[in-house]
């Protein structure tokens, strides 16, 4: 394999290349087209290259990697500390081969096609909840211009459009009524929308093990469990299950100086949406579960409500993890052993 790393950073036409001759030192770089890409690298001996996780990243490390070549995905927030004096294309694909010498940065697994398909359809779901919230929070500020007041919530308010439609639309000019009719007949749509790609998620956790295992875990539903199960794969992109539930922003941040550091809020990195589920689903395990485990029952007696659930949803995310790195199905009762001999040392180091 060669040993030059190449720097390349991407975009919808232009591609940057930078690298250093490993034999030489001299710096090489180049401007690429789209089209001209894969047919430079597939000249190439195997090489290592680095990119920022960002925008077709995934595309191209499946494209590259299919040539032979080792391809690491680096997080874009690291490497914008690399770029040196103005930014353009040539100091992003510097800084990003300089960002890809340094091994303490973490790299981003590289998704395939499947997982992303996954993704796409709770990535389309969430744009139709929001447009859902957005044009329902719009109908209610139209109405209360005219005096009529819609009580909180989804339901509620279509409920009382429903009950009262009579006295709201006596309220109303003629215009505002066909403006009612016109934004309810939107919202049906929308609802439509998001019935169905429900139905396809549903769908991908019935054809997919690793969903159908995720399940099996309280306040892990539908929904947690297939972007949980795209997200992870064999969850070969991080080391531990510590490590996975601190990439999703389910650890305090902290600052420290002169010896001490301070603990903080949530650091919220990584997706906010696997986040989300994560909380939500440890906050509807504490409200409704009859039997909690002895640890969450002292938790909540020592700290207030949402730490607790912050600190379930952090042992869900580490449960996934090790129920996909190692294959297991879960059991509500299992123990885990502290490392021993070898293994012990290593995590140590």
């Amino acid at each position: 394999m060669d040993r030059t790393t190449y720097g390349l950073d991407i975009a919808k036409n232009v591609m940057q290349l930078h690298w250093v001759n490993s034999e030489t030192g001299e710096i090489g770089r180049r401007k690429l087209g789209r089209a001209k890409l894969s047919e430079f690298f597939a000249q190439l001996q195997p090489a290592r290259v680095a990119m920022e996780a960002c925008g077709s990243a995934h595309h191209w490390a499946r494209e590259l990697g299919a040539l032979g070549h080792q391809v690491e995905l680096l997080p874009a927030r690291q490497v914008r500390a690399f770029v040196r004096g103005n930014k353009d294309d040539a100091a992003d694909a510097r800084a990003i081969w300089l960002a890809a010498q340094h091994s303490d940065i973490r790299r981003a697994p590289v998704k395939s096609e499947e997982q992303q398909a996954v993704m796409s359809l709770h990535r389309v779901r969430l744009h139709w909840v929001s447009v859902r919230t957005a044009t329902l929070n719009m109908l209610r500020g139209l109405l209360y211009e005219f005096g009529v007041v819609l009580p909180g919530g989804k339901k509620a308010g279509l409920k009382t459009i429903a009950v009262k439609r009579v006295d709201i639309d006596d309220k109303l000019p003629p215009l505002m009524r066909g403006l009612v009719d016109l934004q309810l007949e939107a919202l049906k749509g929308v609802e439509r929308n998001i019935d169905q790609l429900e139905t396809e998620i549903a769908g991908q956790q019935r054809q997919l093990d690793k969903a159908r295992t995720l399940r099996e875990v309280p306040g892990i539903g539908v929904l947690g469990a297939t972007a949980l199960a795209a997200t992870l794969g064999d969850a070969s992109g991080w080391r531990s299950g510590r490590e996975f539930a601190a990439s999703l922003g389910l650890v305090p941040a902290h600052s420290g100086t002169g010896g001490k550091t301070r603990i903080g809020h949530l650091s919220k990195r990584g997706d906010p949406y696997l986040r989300t589920l994560l909380i939500h689903g440890a906050r509807a395990v504490i409200t409704h579960a009859k039997d909690m485990p002895t640890w969450l029952e002292e938790l909540l007696r020592r700290r207030p409500l949402n730490v607790a659930v912050v600190a379930l949803a952090n042992k869900m995310a580490r449960t996934a993890w090790a129920l996909m790195a190692h294959g297991r199905a879960y059991q509500s009762e299992w123990k885990s052993t502290p490392p021993s001999g070898c293994g012990a040392r290593a995590q140590a180091a």
